[in-house]
C-alpha cells in the first residue's frame, strides 16, 4: 500500500478494516488504499520526543561551561588585552618566530601523518587479513598501550632513547656502536612520541573500512588468476581509500596541538606553535597567547572545512563502502 491523498475516506468493510482504533482507511482518487495515524497518536509522539529532548540538557550545559564559553573567552582575550584592538594580532602576523613555529609545527604534523599511515596501513592490513583470534590480539596490542596516561607512555620513551636507554646499551654492549646515537632531544624523539601516541587513530579507521570490504571480490579476483599483490591494488586499496584520508585527517589535526612530546622529548628551543602559547602565558601575555591559539584554531578549522570535500566520515564510522 502506498500513501495517497488524504481526502476521500472509504468505506471498507467491517472485517477488513485495521484492528486499531488509532488508524483508519484512507482511499484516493485513484483508488489506491492507505492507512494514516490519527492527530492524536501524532501529537503523543511528538510529547514524548519532547520529554525525551530534556535528556541532553546537561550536555549542552557542560558543552556551554567548558567549551564554548572558554574558547569565547580566548577570542575576547585575543582582542582585549592588554589594549582593545588587533595589536596582538598585528604582532602575530610580523613575528617570524610564528612564522618559524607555524611551519615547524605543520612540516612536524606532516611527518607524522606520514610515518603513521606507513606503519599503520600494513597493520590494518594484516588485521583483515588474519584469523578472528590474532585479529582480536592485534587490536588489543594496539589498545592497551592507548590505556596508559599519556605523561607515563612519554617517559617512559626517554627510558629507551636516552643515552644510557635500552637501544643505545644493547647496541653498545653488541659491539655495533661505540658512542651512543643521539636519539632524544631531536626531531626524531618528537616523530617517535607523536607516532606512539597517535597511530592508533590512523590504524583503526582504515581496518573500519576494511573490514566492510566484500571478501568476494577478492576470491572472484582469484578465480579469475589475478596475484594477491595485483588484488591488493585493484581491489583493496582502491576501496580502503576513504579510512586513509581519514586516519590521515585526525592525525594531523591531532598532531597540530601536541605539547608534551615535544616539550618532553624535544630539545627544549620552544619551536612548536603550542610551546610558543605557553610561553606567552607564562610571560602573563595572556592577549597575545590567545591570539596565536586563535591562529592555530582558525588554520585547524581551514584544514577541516577543506577535507570535508574529499573524506566522508560516513564511510568510516558505519556508512557503505564506495564500489
Amino acid at each position: 500500500m502506498k500513501a495517497t491523498s488524504p481526502f476521500v475516506a472509504s468505506a471498507m468493510p467491517d472485517n477488513a478494516r485495521p484492528a486499531s482504533p488509532e488508524n483508519r482507511w484512507l482511499v484516493g482518487a485513484d483508488g489506491d488504499v492507505s492507512v494514516r495515524m490519527r492527530p492524536p497518536e501524532r501529537k503523543a509522539n511528538i510529547a514524548s520526543a519532547n520529554k525525551s529532548g530534556w535528556l541532553v540538557l546537561p550536555a549542552v550545559v557542560f558543552l556551554i561551561a567548558f567549551f564554548i564559553w572558554p574558547l569565547a573567552y580566548i577570542v575576547f582575550l585575543s582582542f582585549a588585552d592588554p589594549h582593545p584592538g588587533f595589536e596582538n594580532y598585528a604582532r602575530l602576523a610580523s613575528s617570524p618566530l610564528i612564522g618559524r613555529s607555524f611551519a615547524v609545527t605543520i612540516k612536524m604534523a606532516l611527518l607524522a601523518t606520514v610515518g603513521a599511515l606507513l606503519i599503520g596501513y600494513p597493520y590494518a592490513y594484516l588485521m583483515y587479513i588474519s584469523s578472528a583470534r590474532f585479529t582480536a590480539f592485534l587490536q588489543l596490542a594496539v589498545l592497551i598501550p592507548s590505556w596508559l596516561s599519556f605523561v607515563v607512555r612519554t617517559y617512559a620513551l626517554t627510558v629507551v632513547l636516552r643515552d644510557t636507554g635500552v637501544i643505545n646499551t644493547a647496541l653498545i654492549q653488541s659491539g655495533f656502536i661505540s658512542e651512543p646515537l643521539p636519539l632524544i632531544r631531536n626531531e626524531f624523539s618528537v616523530m617517535v612520541g607523536t607516532l606512539a601516541v597517535l597511530l592508533p587513530y590512523m590504524i583503526f579507521p582504515i581496518y573500519a573500512v576494511m573490514r566492510r570490504i566484500d571478501r568476494d571480490y577478492s576470491r572472484a579476483a582469484a578465480i579469475l588468476g589475478a596475484p594477491p599483490a595485483r588484488t591488493f591494488v585493484r581491489i583493496i586499496l582502491p576501496l580502503s581509500l576513504s579510512g586513509v584520508l581519514a586516519g590521515s585527517l585526525i592525525v594531523f589535526v591531532l598532531a597540530l596541538g601536541f605539547y608534551l612530546t615535544p616539550a618532553l622529548l624535544g630539545d627544549g628551543r620552544g619551536v612548536y606553535v603550542v610551546e610558543q602559547v605557553v610561553f606567552a602565558v607564562g610571560h602573563l601575555e595572556w592577549g597575545y597567547g590567545s591570539a596565536i591559539s586563535m591562529a592555530l584554531l582558525v588554520f585547524t578549522f581551514c584544514v577541516l572545512f577543506a577535507a570535508s570535500f574529499v573524506v566522508r566520515l560516513g564511510d568510516v564510522f558505519g556508512g557503505k563502502v564506495s564500489e
